[in-house]
């Protein structure tokens, strides 16, 4: 074997070797046991019994997000990272009724990923938003009702596509979430707060009808729910 095949194949050895080095079953097996189908948590008995939180979180430490990993590597990474750190605030803060009775929760840097701590909002905003991907919205969770709903199951790489479709479909055709007819919509303010990442892909309307049951007219009246941030506890 030549010197530059040699490098080559050594390079992309240790590429695949990184990329697959992160392990999300524990992260699915967690989800399963602490989270319904509707996305309620379990908190309490979190609080009571940290052990395989804190085991998921530590792997965050050990295996940074590499430069080599594939978009949809670097979302189903993103993504768990933002709803487990989630979770994990809560439960130091528990019991509460909210999210928002911590002070600025969203920018706390209680994080420790690469080397460094960072917040829920640097993961959101200086990251997944940063991808391209608006279906993010409807992954990450903010530990809220009006919140799409926690999926019980870990995002991965290998079906993070029909996992993404999924629950944004499951989102968008939600009655409680949105209300959808053709002439008018009451709409997530999250349409509202991320109209920017929407218009970049068609705009709100256009997305919400590529996956919405009821296709809305173009000069639809819009108007938003009041978002409930009471915490989405079982």
């Amino acid at each position: 074997m030549n010197k530059p095949f040699a490098l080559f194949f050594f390079l992309l050895l240790s590429a695949l070797t990184h990329a697959q080095n992160f392990d999300h079953s524990e992260w699915d097996v967690f989800l399963k046991k602490h989270v319904d189908v509707s996305g309620k948590v379990n908190y309490k008995a979190i609080r009571e019994d940290d052990k395989e939180l804190k085991s998921y979180l530590n792997q965050f430490i050990k295996v940074p997000p590499e430069n080599s990993w594939n978009k949809n590597e670097k979302l189903a990474y993103w993504i768990n990272a933002y709803n487990a750190f989630t979770i994990k605030l809560i439960v130091d803060n528990y019991p509460l009724s909210s999210i928002k009775d911590i002070d600025s929760p969203w920018d706390k840097k209680f994080i420790p990923i690469n080397g460094r701590l960072i917040s829920l909002n640097y993961i959101e905003h200086e990251i997944l938003r940063k991808m391209n991907e608006p279906r993010i919205h409807f992954a990450i969770n903010c530990a809220s009702f009006s919140c799409p709903r926690l999926l019980n199951e870990a995002y991965i790489p290998s079906k993070i596509e029909d996992q993404l479709n999924k629950v944004t479909s499951g989102f968008i055709n939600n009655p409680s979430k949105n209300i959808v007819s053709e002439e008018s919509v009451t709409l997530s303010k999250i349409f509202n707060w991320f109209k920017k990442d929407f218009e970049t892909n068609g705009g709100v309307i256009n997305f919400i009808n590529e996956y919405s049951l009821i296709k809305i007219s173009k000069n639809v009246k819009v108007t938003y729910f009041k978002y409930d941030w009471k915490l989405n506890e079982k």
